[in-house]
This record gives structure tokens, sequence and C-alpha cells, in this order.
């Protein structure tokens, strides 16, 4: 089965993991990797929101490519109202061509709370419903001559006049998807998106077992069929070149799935796997600052439950040997050498998308 291969422009790297920083980027730079990758064959690229705003890239890469679908994987709801996302994303939309998705998700309390100094007002699950519903009702009057209204326990939308209206656009309102580990949110992808962007924390077994039938389930109660979701993978990638360098690739991605295993938000994943003596040592270990020995807690049988662990000649066949029937789309988070190896790069896509 032929997959939709994405990647992910300005994403965080080892250092950025380990609390050491994060390095600056400039407008050229960002339109040269954008072209890049759509010469490299990508169907789509997307912008995190990993310490910089995820919107902003988005019109310098939609000015620089023709084809590709652009994203933010994802943008941070609960600081953005839902008209100042509803209008950006709206505006994206038309800017771009119609090749914007945009991606959201919750975050945790004492991000939203402390670092973003916004409120939290309730559980995540039943404000993203309220959130997706009250967008969609501001989508529809954009598009629409009369406004349709919204009114729920956190948010309610009761006023538009013509003056503050974007209007019509040229293209269909742009594709929601949201992020989502645990089952709520997966059924609410099923229920209310058009995709869901799998966090890598999320293990391919607890992928299997747990979060696609909870998209079946909420796809189900709307009356649609699962596969009208378009399920995103971003599996963790331990890839070397060779077998001599890929232990230092583990210990790469060690730190990387050890930084997000820290999250008790996450912990539904560990506990699954029978690891939560791991998530409370990791936890604990956060609280003291040890961020450059994270990756110590995670094992090279853990490691496998994430990650494909691969040499490059081996990549696409074990590839799309985890994520066949599991993904529609898989996001490919390279690491710099292979990235930059562009026959590497060029071949993979390939094989993934069956062509």
């Amino acid at each position: 089965m032929a997959m939709k291969v994405e990647t992910v422009i300005l994403g965080p790297d080892t250092d950025q993991y380990k609390g050491q920083g994060q390095p600056v980027t400039n407008i050229r730079h960002i339109a040269d990797v954008s072209k890049r990758m759509e010469a490299l064959g990508f169907d789509g690229v997307t912008t995190p929101e990993a310490g910089h705003d995820p919107f902003l890239p988005i019109p310098l890469i939609a000015e620089h490519t023709e084809r590709i679908s652009i994203g933010t994987n994802v943008a941070i709801a609960f600081p953005r109202s839902p008209m100042v996302t509803a209008q950006i994303a709206w505006d994206l939309q038309q800017l771009s061509g119609g090749r914007f998705r945009l991606g959201l998700g919750t975050q945790v309390k004492a991000h939203v709370a402390r670092r973003y100094a916004t409120p939290w007002t309730s559980a995540p699950g039943p404000r993203m419903r309220e959130y997706l519903e009250c967008m969609r009702a501001m989508f529809d009057t954009f598009a629409g001559k009369e406004p349709r209204y919204y009114e729920g326990e956190h948010y309610n939308f009761s006023m538009m006049n013509p003056f503050f209206n974007p209007g019509p656009i040229d293209f269909a309102p742009p594709e929601i998807l949201i992020a989502a580990v645990n089952t709520y949110m997966a059924g609410l992808a099923g229920e209310l998106c058009d995709g869901l962007r799998l966090h890598p924390i999320s293990t391919f077994d607890f992928t299997h077992k747990r979060v696609m039938p909870a998209v079946a389930k909420g796809a189900e109660k709307a009356g649609r069929k699962a596969s009208d979701v378009d399920m995103v993978g971003a599996p963790f990638l331990c890839l070397a070149k060779d077998e001599a360098s890929l232990r230092a690739a583990m210990e790469d991605q060690k730190q990387h799935i050890a930084f997000y295993a820290s999250t008790p938000t996450y912990h539904s994943v560990l506990e699954h796997h029978g690891w939560m003596d791991t998530a409370a040592e990791l936890h604990g270990m956060t609280r003291q600052g040890k961020w450059d020995e994270l990756h110590k807690c995670i094992s090279d049988d853990m490691l496998d439950e994430w990650a494909i662990v691969s040499t490059w000649d081996d990549f696409p066949d074990k590839c799309r040997a985890r994520c066949e029937g599991i993904f529609d789309t898989v996001l490919l988070d390279l690491p710099p050498d292979a990235r930059a190896d562009e026959d590497f790069v060029r071949s993979t896509i390939a094989a993934l998308k069956g062509s």
C-alpha cells in the first residue's frame, strides 16, 4: 500500500532535547529547505511549535513551493482563541493556494498555564471538542453570507459583522488535524477531524491496539469510516549509514524519547507496556534538571517499540513493514546526514510511495 510522505522543517534537534538550546534560522534557509524538500518528492512539510511560532514560516514556504501541503505540527490551541486560529488558518489556506493543513494540539496544563501564561479552564478533551466545533462555525461564517454562531461551555461565538468577516476564499476550508496520544483525543479526531497526527511517543503497539480502535469508534459516531481520517504517524527514527554508526543514532533517539516519556500526560503509553517505574524515574529526573541524562533510562528493547532502527540500505523495507496498515501518511524526521544525501532521500520517498 502506498503512503504519503511528509517531513518537518525547523524541528528540534538532540541538543534541544538535552536542554542545550536551539539554533537560529533565517528567511533564506527556510526558503531553500522548502524548495529542496519539494524537489525531493515529499508530499508535505510541517512546522512545529517548539520554541517558535509555527504559523510564521508558512507563507514563506508557500511562496517557494507549488505542490506540497504545508501544515502546523502542531500549533497549541488553548493559548490562542478559536477566532485567532480560524482567521490565520483561513488566510493561510488562501495564500498557499489551498495547501494548508491546520494541525492543533492541547499541550499540558503546566505549559499552558505557566509557559504560555494562559488560563487552564477545564480538562483538555471537552475543551478541544468545543474549540473545533467553534472554529467550524467560524469557517462556515467566513464562507457564507449569514453568520453561524456557536455557544458552548468554554467558547461562545455570537458576533460577526461584514467589516470583520474575511469573506469566502477560492478554496475549501483548511483541513483540521489534531495531535493525539490518548483515546479521547483519538476518538475526537475520528469524529470531527480530517486527520490525526500521532505523537511519536505513541508506540506502534499502542497505536494499533488503543488509538486505532478509538478513531474507528469516533468515526462511527459521526456516521463515517475510519478511512476518512488521515492517520499521520511520526515514528522515531534511528538511522545510520552503516552498522558501525548505528549505536550513536540509537543514543540520540533515546534522548528524544525520554524527553517525551518523562511527561505524565503520555504515561498511558508507558503503562500499556508495563514501564511505569521508568516513567516515574524520568519525571523525577526532569524535576532535578537532569535533562542530558534522560537517555540512560531507555533500554534497547524499549527503543525498538518506539523507533525504526535501521541502516540506510534497509530503511525503506523496515519502515514499510512497521508502518503499513497503521499510517496513511508517514512523517520522516530524518537525521541531518541522511537528509543531506539526496539520493537516499529521493529513493526512500519513492519506495514508500510505491512509485
